[in-house]
């Protein structure tokens, strides 16, 4: 009986960590998809349906917050969108170059990736709105965009808030 008892602990304890993994990728993986949305039309007597006290809600600062607090140090998923399916990738690290349109980015795990800028591309730093020119080597950024091939485009790139 013993024995029984341990394997449905196994799987209580394997179902548990798998339900953990897919809430996981359930908030990561929508961060890096889609970091930065595009402005759609609203009213402000109409409030958004996933915030009903916000008439125009930032959607990606949510978002961007989901690997606060997370050890996670750079990922990629193959996400399926309407036109077909994406890489998303992301990136947290220290910045170790910045000339033109590159930012190049080592993670803590010493993975180093080159991301491509674009004007497209968003920047906060310490909280407020920002450009990449801006961005000073030895920063500790967070980066998300897609991948395609071995070019890594950035939607949105963040540093910490000074606390």
């Amino acid at each position: 009986m013993g024995g029984m008892r341990l394997n449905r602990k196994t799987f209580a304890a394997g179902a548990g960590a798998a339900g953990l993994l897919g809430l996981g990728l359930g908030i990561a993986v929508p961060a890096a998809a889609n970091p930065s949305p595009s402005p759609s039309p609203s009213s402000s007597a109409h409030p958004h349906k996933d915030h009903p006290n916000r008439a125009h809600p930032h959607k990606w600062r949510p978002r961007a917050h989901a690997l606060r607090g997370t050890r996670g140090v750079h990922g990629e998923a193959t996400v399926k969108r309407d036109d077909g399916f994406r890489v998303v990738t992301w990136q947290r690290g220290e910045l170790t170059a910045r000339t033109g349109t590159t930012l190049t980015v080592r993670s803590d795990d010493g993975t180093t990736w080159t991301w491509t800028t674009t004007k497209d591309t968003r920047v906060r730093a310490d909280g407020a709105k920002s450009d990449a020119a801006s961005l000073k080597t030895g920063t500790e950024i967070t980066v998300f965009g897609d991948r395609s091939g071995d070019t890594r485009t950035a939607t949105f790139v963040r540093t910490p808030r000074k606390r």
